[in-house]
């Protein structure tokens, strides 16, 4: 049986993060090369996903916790959402897309943590076997950046027909599942259990607050790459571009593996450090790689994405999880995913797209109309701010410790 349900939960991560990948790092380079949106606008479009996942807690608190089961709700969340994708295509200014954005973002949030409690609640040792299945979102990932090359979809409509007919699989494929009834049918939810608020005692000890602020800061830079990348390879004439960048993800599995290693032989502290300071680095990297043939430069910002995001990211959810008791712990990680992926992202991708638009050439240079050097160094020195900030103020927590 348990063989069988890793099966269905590899397929479902698989689906999830396909579509995903479809058409999130080639939003920028649709938007700036079809529709001609600036770069304001497209850094709020990217923002759309960080709506969904304000807005995702109330979906899954609300309702999927106390009404209707995980499955079912992961169902309509996909095939309605895989309709409102469908649709975009059909949208061709800032003020009907980014709505239209915004509403899918909602829609298709909500299934991450849906799907991660359905893996959670099911599998016999959820610790060992979850990052087994959850490895098949970076293989779901690398293939729909392969599909969408090999289909040269990256500036097409094509790229968002194939991630809503994805969705609507995806929707039906949720119904395969083991069924998971509402864990609090019939209980009263407030809303700050609903948005984690429980978990604010943690930012009593001086450690967990910088942490977070650490984590909030860091996100300023980060979505600089995801607002940015696809327009900057664009601009190169980067051909079969979701594809390379796919990189990332063959990084990520890799470095996803180490982690374990790393945290035993040198902690939190020092692993987290090296996950910002691969920020400093791939930002320095691009911006370097912008002055003149950096192709070898820009591989290598890619290949840095497993410890940009494994020993920041992951690292930092496991760090959560261990300062954390048991009463407070689902609060604990609501709370940081609102704050990395919801406001963090939020200020992240506007002040990214801002940036690009405050860069752009009087006079392009060919196919070359923004500063790319100065838009890449811009995320490159806060990242560094964050860096310093964290090594200075951070204290490695002795063990695992409760909240009081």
């Amino acid at each position: 049986m348990q063989t069988q349900l890793k099966i269905k939960l590899s397929l479902f991560m698989f689906l999830q993060y396909f579509i995903w990948s479809c058409w999130y790092m080639t939003l920028g380079s649709y938007l700036g090369t079809v529709l001609k949106f600036n770069g304001e606008q497209i850094g709020l479009a990217y923002g759309a996903f960080a709506w969904g996942a304000i807005l995702s807690p109330f979906i899954v608190g609300l309702i999927a916790d106390r009404f209707f089961a995980s499955e079912k709700i992961i169902a309509v969340l996909g095939v309605v959402g895989g309709l409102v994708m469908l649709g975009i295509p059909q949208l061709k200014t800032f003020g009907a897309v980014y709505p239209m954005l915004i509403l899918y973002c909602t829609l298709y949030a909500p299934t991450l943590a849906l799907g991660n409690s359905i893996s959670m609640t099911h599998l016999a040792d959820a610790k060992k076997d979850f990052p087994f299945v959850k490895i098949f979102s970076a293989v779901g990932w690398i293939a729909g950046g392969v599909v969408l090359s090999q289909l040269k979809a990256e500036q097409s409509t094509l790229q968002y027909y194939l991630a809503g007919g994805s969705s609507i699989v995806f929707g039906l494929f949720a119904l395969v599942l083991p069924h998971t009834p509402p864990k609090k049918k019939g209980q009263d939810v407030s809303l700050g259990e609903v948005l984690g608020l429980d978990a604010l005692a943690l930012l009593k000890r001086p450690a967990f607050a910088i942490f977070i602020l650490c984590m909030f800061l860091i996100c300023i830079p980060l979505y600089f790459y995801f607002v940015n990348m696809g327009s900057y390879l664009t601009q190169l004439k980067w051909e079969d571009m979701a594809q390379k960048m796919t990189l990332a993800q063959v990084s990520d599995i890799l470095f996803l593996i180490l982690l374990p290693l790393m945290l035993k032989k040198l902690g939190y502290k020092k692993t987290i450090f090296l996950g910002i300071f691969a920020w400093v680095t791939r930002y320095f990297m691009l911006s370097a790689s912008a002055s003149g043939t950096g192709t070898l430069l820009i591989f290598g910002a890619i290949l840095l994405h497993g410890v940009c995001y494994d020993f920041l990211f992951i690292a930092g959810q496991l760090y959560v999880d261990s300062e954390a008791n048991e009463r407070i712990r689902g609060a604990a990680q609501g709370l940081i995913a609102i704050i990395l992926w919801g406001f963090g992202s939020l200020v992240g991708t506007y002040l990214a797209g801002y940036f690009m638009e405050q860069h752009k050439l009087a006079a392009p240079k060919g196919d070359i109309t923004h500063d790319w050097s100065a838009i890449w160094a811009t995320p490159a020195w806060i990242a560094l701010g964050v860096l310093v900030l964290f090594l200075i103020f951070f204290r490695e927590p002795r063990g695992t410790t409760s909240a009081r």
